[in-house]
């Protein structure tokens, strides 16, 4: 008689919002971002103490800290917007701030300050940048209308901007280990072109296997990090040197290759291993600046191929020639219509409403507590607003995860810091223990939980250096009320559809999905039946059929990164509570079926180049995602643009 079958022993599956919880981000030590962070607010606070100005020390060590948490890996070109950008909000923020708190009442101040946080929540919607201003402007204006200090307005505001500079100036002068084998100008933007070329040889390799998917997803991701890599801010308007030409040719050049690859995937067939290996050899180019020797040629049985034979002489060519311009990388400023769709859209409209309520609710309670002698000695009633700027922040994670962090590491920081307090000699202990936090926020930025906690140390310090006595206990519950106040708001019914912040990114793809078909159908459109059978230079030489490419190429990049902006904003909210997360059901697979639409039109885009039309094998197969996309908008109510008409092949 046989034995029943064992039953297997259930797996604990956790909630999505607690497994975001504790989640940790994975990768090397920033060791430059280390040494930075160790260089900035230690010095500073001590530079501050050496001179008898501690107050403006302290503000200064506050912007350095802030644009610590902003410095992430990235070119140095990006890092002035990155960091500049959100420092100059922040001294505004701390100018008006500390003029307010001086001449106004408690009710016009909360008044203030509420509108700054509904002015602040709306551009937080245009993108990063635009969210670190709006977050270091709130900040700043609280601790200015809020921190006891003798300087007056302009003193400090001038302080803060020196504090971020400090920085800044540490990230631009610095050397990077990217930059030891190089150009030391362009370590960033060589490793994000180097990293182009790498997702593209993953892909072909990826292709017809499950993973080819995800390496799609990673070579976007390689393209967006590229393109803000090599379109940060410069002196002149076009690139002024030949090494920065070079790597625009380099990046331009990545292009073609990645339509084809991603016309290969698509395809869903297996590539020569041999095909990967061009690619590889033109990412180590780049790496080492250096040419590119023989590249090994894909076999030509197929349009995509064809396309990625042809793009890997073309880069060879553009390689060896290193000929290319600003206007190599495919991006479009942002008309004045995007952004006032950004900031007064239903997204913007939402994150102001809930950014000003939990801004302002935080400051009112504040001050009443304050007022009534609640803190007793202790004068820091900014603590309390400026917390919930960091908790109402999407950014940091879905709402449940960033409140369950937040306390927790606040609690642990200010444990901490109490120990330390009780040992450490003042106010070269302190100063110390200011320097070693700076150090270690470059590395705690991965699990929001450290970052806290390294952050509670460095500001109990700083509030100690200034004269203050020790103040954990205060800190931890303010930071808990401040935790409370953010999760009845961020449940709150708002006016309109919830989930806009999500709504807004997903009509953002759909309209750059369809101007990206549309382009594609039009070309089609204006092919001749045949073509010329010469592939040897992928635009013919044609002027006209160049430009049409080149215009493609950027539609395709702005599809694909709004696609990936969606896709991000679509994963925080599927982590939210139920009570949230069920406002945005659907939206994944609105986000699957505009995905399997661009690389569906990419395919197409690729089989043009080849034979001058379109199968009625792709017709069918656009029309029939295009009719599936409108039954699922329809099923969740977003609205889009019309559909292209998809003509009949032949």
């Amino acid at each position: 008689m046989s034995r029943p079958a064992r039953r297997a022993a259930p797996v604990l599956t956790l909630p999505p919002w607690l497994a975001h919880t504790l989640r940790t981000q994975r990768g090397p030590v920033p060791w430059s971002a280390v040494v930075r962070g160790a260089l900035a607010a230690g010095p500073l606070l001590l530079a501050a103490v050496l001179a008898d100005r501690v107050s403006l020390g302290v503000v200064a060590v506050i912007a350095a800290m802030l644009a610590g948490i902003n410095d992430r890996p990235g070119s140095r070109r990006v890092s002035v917007k990155r960091l500049g950008v959100p420092a100059l909000a922040g001294a505004a923020g701390l100018f008006v701030g500390t003029y307010a708190g001086e001449h106004i009442g408690a009710v016009p101040l909360t008044l203030l300050l509420t509108g700054l946080g509904l002015f602040a929540g709306g551009i937080s919607a245009v993108g990063p940048v635009a969210s670190g201003a709006g977050t270091q402007l709130l900040v700043a204006s609280a601790i200015g209308a809020g921190m006891p200090l003798p300087d007056a307005g302009w003193q400090r505001a001038l302080a803060y901007l020196a504090g971020a500079v400090w920085l800044l100036a540490l990230r631009l002068v610095l050397p990077t280990p990217g930059s030891l084998a190089g150009d030391f100008r362009f370590d960033g933007e060589r490793d994000a072109v180097a990293a182009v070329y790498d997702a593209v040889g993953e892909l072909l390799d990826a292709a017809g296997t499950e993973r080819a998917t995800a390496r799609r997803v990673a070579l976007t991701a390689a393209l967006d990090h590229a393109q803000d890599a090599l379109t940060g801010p410069r002196l002149r308007r076009y690139a002024s040197s030949s090494a920065e030409r070079r790597l625009h040719a380099q990046y331009a050049a990545a292009l073609p290759l990645a339509e084809a690859a991603t016309a290969l995937a698509w395809a869903g067939e297996p590539v020569p291993a041999r095909a990967s290996e061009g690619p590889r050899r033109l990412a180590a180019a780049v790496r080492g600046n250096a040419h590119t020797g023989p590249l090994p040629a894909p076999s030509r049985t197929a349009p995509a191929l064809r396309a990625l034979d042809d793009a890997l002489l073309h880069a060879a060519e553009a390689f060896d020639r290193g000929e290319g311009n600003s206007d190599d990388l495919h991006t479009r400023r942002r008309t004045a219509k995007d952004l006032r769709r950004a900031v007064f859209g239903a997204g913007g409209r939402e994150y102001g409403l809930r950014v000003a309520l939990c801004f302002g609710a935080s400051a009112a309670i504040a001050q009443a507590l304050h007022h009534t002698q609640w803190y007793g000695q202790h004068e820091h009633w900014y603590w309390l607003p400026a917390t919930s700027v960091f908790l109402v922040k999407p950014d940091l994670g879905p709402l449940v995860s960033r409140v369950l962090c937040r306390a927790a590491g606040t609690v642990l920081g200010a444990l901490l810091f109490a120990g330390f307090a009780a040992v450490l000699p003042r106010p070269e202990g302190l100063i110390a223990l200011v320097a070693l936090s700076g150090a270690l926020i470059p590395v705690a930025t991965r699990h929001f939980a450290a970052q806290t906690a390294v952050v509670t140390v460095l500001v109990l310090a700083l509030v100690m250096v200034g004269g203050e006595p020790q103040a954990s206990a205060s800190r931890i519950g303010e930071t808990l009320l401040a935790c409370a106040i953010v999760l009845v708001v961020g449940h709150l019914p708002m006016p309109g559809q919830r989930g806009g912040g999500v709504r807004a990114r997903l009509a953002a793809a759909n309209r750059a999905a369809h101007a990206y078909l549309a382009h594609v159908l039009r070309e089609s459109d204006a092919r001749t039946p045949l073509r010329s059978e010469a592939h040897d230079v992928p635009d013919g030489g044609d002027p006209a059929r160049s430009g049409d490419r080149a215009l493609r190429w950027t539609l395709r990049r702005e599809a694909y990164r709004a696609l990936a902006e969606a896709r991000a904003a679509i994963a925080l909210a599927a982590a939210e509570l139920p009570a949230l997360a069920r406002h945005t059901e659907g939206a994944d697979e609105i986000v699957a079926t505009l995905e399997r639409l661009v690389d569906t039109t990419t395919a197409c885009a690729v089989h043009l180049d080849d034979s001058g039309r379109l199968t009625p094998w792709h017709t069918a197969h656009l029309a029939e995602l295009l009719e599936e996309l409108a039954q699922e908008r329809d099923r969740v109510g977003l609205p889009g643009p019309e559909a292209p008409e998809v003509p009949l092949a032949g």
